[in-house]
């Protein structure tokens, strides 16, 4: 499946028994382009004990993520149309919290367009694992090729660093982005986004994910990006962010919760046969 070009493979363990493998491993050998099928990572969609439906997510490095906003509304989707869940309302149980899923339901039964309750946002260098000292506010200063870069820290149940630029241009984002998600700072690395502001209601949003590197789109870091420019007054609460696979609807409720509404796109159904 995936949501604006942000493509995962989902495995639902309702139905199905997982590999004798590790999931790492798993995840690692299912998103190889050339030995796999092809994805930014593996996503689990399984029971949950405090939630209608739990939700698992391994980067294509392997390593696990605590939560992907592009991915809760493939898991919605698939979860209201597999009968997972009885309602057009649930919740979702990620490693970074439990969120609200609002499905909109076309005439003929099947998900249309998705909105996540993502919570309210946490700010500053305090609200994630930072090792620095390099703070002014909410924001950290990172130097990359010895210049240095503002970033407001924003964690939305997962991590992240947002950049206001001029524009937002890919070939910056391919050699800036690898070095701030690993900088030593951030001990378990950091998504980091590059936003321009076009005006009060859009942006402009590139992103490099942590542990999997540029993608076509990441949900929970247009929320993150949103949320700290509300918070630095340069947009509105309703913001329409451009990202390279689409368009994704960004609004804060007037509780400060962040509201993420989008497409969820199912691309294929298999088997998939471990090489060993």
């Amino acid at each position: 499946m995936h949501a604006l070009g942000n493509n995962y493979i989902y495995v639902s363990t309702f139905d199905t028994k997982l590999p004798n493998v590790g999931l790492a491993d798993l995840s690692r050998v299912v998103s190889d382009v050339r030995h796999g099928i092809g994805a930014d990572g593996l996503i689990l969609i399984q029971p949950s004990t405090v939630a209608d439906v739990g939700m698992r997510i391994f980067n294509a490095d392997g390593s696990e993520a605590e939560s992907c906003g592009n991915g809760l509304r493939c898991v919605a989707k698939y979860a209201y149309e597999n009968r997972l869940v009885v309602e057009s309302q649930f919740s979702i149980e990620t490693k970074g919290g439990i969120v609200q899923a609002n499905v909109q339901v076309l005439p003929n039964g099947l998900a249309g367009m998705i909105t996540i309750d993502m919570g309210v946002p946490k700010f500053g260098p305090e609200s994630i694992v930072y090792t620095g000292h390099d703070t002014d506010g909410d924001d950290v200063v990172i130097e990359v090729d010895g210049i240095r870069y503002v970033g407001s820290v924003v964690n939305i149940g997962n991590p992240h660093w947002v950049t206001v630029v001029d524009d937002v241009d890919d070939e910056f984002v391919r050699r800036v982005g690898p070095k701030v998600e690993s900088d030593e700072v951030f001990p378990e690395r950091i998504n980091v986004e590059f936003v321009s502001v076009l005006n009060p209601k859009e942006i402009d949003f590139r992103v490099y994910e942590r542990g999997s590197g540029v993608t076509f789109a990441c949900g929970t870091g247009a929320c993150a990006s949103v949320a700290a420019l509300i918070r630095k007054g340069f947009v509105g609460d309703r913001v329409t962010v451009h990202l390279l696979g689409g368009d994704l609807e960004i609004e804060q409720s007037k509780d400060g919760r962040i509201l993420m509404t989008g497409e969820a796109v199912t691309v294929a159904d298999g088997n998939f046969h471990w090489p060993a």
